[in-house]
């Protein structure tokens, strides 16, 4: 081996890292057997950092540009060694190049349905997936928290971390943000911004921040959307009489064309009279039946907001009660099942009687 050759094996000149993956976050520069001359250059290019750590500590963290490792650019490396300004010696050093670009196009999903009270359906649960980014902020706090002394982190190696803060998150804002789950397709802009807010203080103690988080869908399990189905339908055909005669000419007639001329000749006079035969009991029997009376009206039971917390559930008899003790006011905020959001017990038709035997509240200075 030539002067050349060990010069070469010995000392490094040019410290860079050029990343031909899309997932890696972070990579260290092998330098085994190798020593970082002083004086070397250190290239970090745009979308990178550099974190020198020396001796199982973190040292200098270089931001894109190229630098000369001397004593003036390595301050904190400088203190570590005790260096003077006629240092010349080569050192040994661990170099890790941190992607600080962002990385798109990742998954999120519920794994299991999420659980919440709709003022509408009631209990329910719901199902839901969307998109997010993620981007290195803080390259030494990140290599402190998350990668250690890994060689070569990707990002799949924090993913699953990250869609778990996710999941807890959204199950958290949805259930308090009191969106009706057929009001919630229209409103996920504001739930993805809500949610990335909530995200936002968790995961900025790994040195990360989501940039851009995306719902595509919320969906409520096959059983609900069949029932939305159902009603939706039932809703679109208008007149139920009428509908009924349709279908069965309708019936008649694809019948009628399957048999020949002949057949729907038949099949038209026999349908019409099969027709008549159905319309005229219904109709004999809706004029004798004596008229059904309306049912009974629902009773309603409420809650109250008093402190942060809620009490109930109360029939409209323990409120007339509660209103005679003073334990509910004008003022008092009540929800019940159906009812959009708290109100005050005032503002609600069915309670406001219960003040009426009530004198209002003196004038202010009376």
């Amino acid at each position: 081996m030539g002067i050349l050759d060990f010069l070469t094996g010995e000392f490094i000149d040019v410290i860079h890292w050029t990343d031909d993956t899309r997932d890696t976050m972070v990579w260290r520069f092998e330098r085994e057997g190798h020593e970082i001359k002083y004086g070397a250059k250190l290239t970090v290019r745009e979308g990178q950092a550099a974190v020198f750590v020396h001796e199982g500590q973190l040292a200098d963290v270089f931001t894109p540009g190229l630098y000369m490792l001397e004593t003036n650019n390595m301050p904190i490396m400088t203190t570590l060694q005790h260096w003077d300004h006629g240092f010349k010696s080569p050192f040994k050093s661990e170099i890790y190049f941190v992607n600080t670009t962002r990385f798109t196009d990742l998954k999120w999903g519920t794994k299991n349905p999420i659980m919440l009270r709709d003022p509408e359906f009631g209990p329910t649960r719901i199902r839901a997936f969307g998109t997010y980014t993620v981007k290195v902020s803080e390259p030494a706090r990140f290599m402190s928290e998350i990668v250690g002394t890994d060689g070569e982190f990707t990002m799949d190696e924090i993913g699953f971390q990250l869609r778990n803060i996710i999941v807890q998150e959204f199950s958290r804002v949805i259930a308090a943000s009191g969106i009706p789950v057929l009001d919630m397709a229209a409103n996920t802009a504001d739930l993805g911004k809500l949610v990335a807010g909530a995200i936002a203080e968790t995961v900025a103690q790994y040195g990360i921040v989501i940039p851009e988080f995306y719902i595509e869908n919320i969906s409520l399990p096959p059983a609900v959307e069949k029932a939305l189905d159902t009603r939706t339908s039932r809703g679109l055909t208008g007149d139920l009489d009428a509908h009924m005669k349709y279908a069965a000419a309708e019936a008649l007639r694809q019948g009628g064309e399957a048999s020949g001329a002949m057949g729907a000749g038949m099949g038209a006079g026999m349908g019409m009279a099969m027709a008549q035969q159905m319309v005229n009991p219904l109709t004999k029997q809706a004029a004798s039946a004596p008229v059904a009376p309306p049912p009974p009206p629902v009773e309603h039971v409420w809650h109250i907001a008093e402190k942060g917390q809620t009490k109930g559930p109360f029939s409209k008899a323990d409120m007339g009660k509660m209103a005679q003790s003073g334990e509910l006011s004008r003022d008092t905020h009540v929800w019940t099942p159906g009812q959009d959001g708290w109100m005050r017990a005032e503002d609600v038709a069915e309670l406001a009687q219960l003040f009426t035997i009530l004198p209002p509240p003196p004038p202010p200075g009376a």
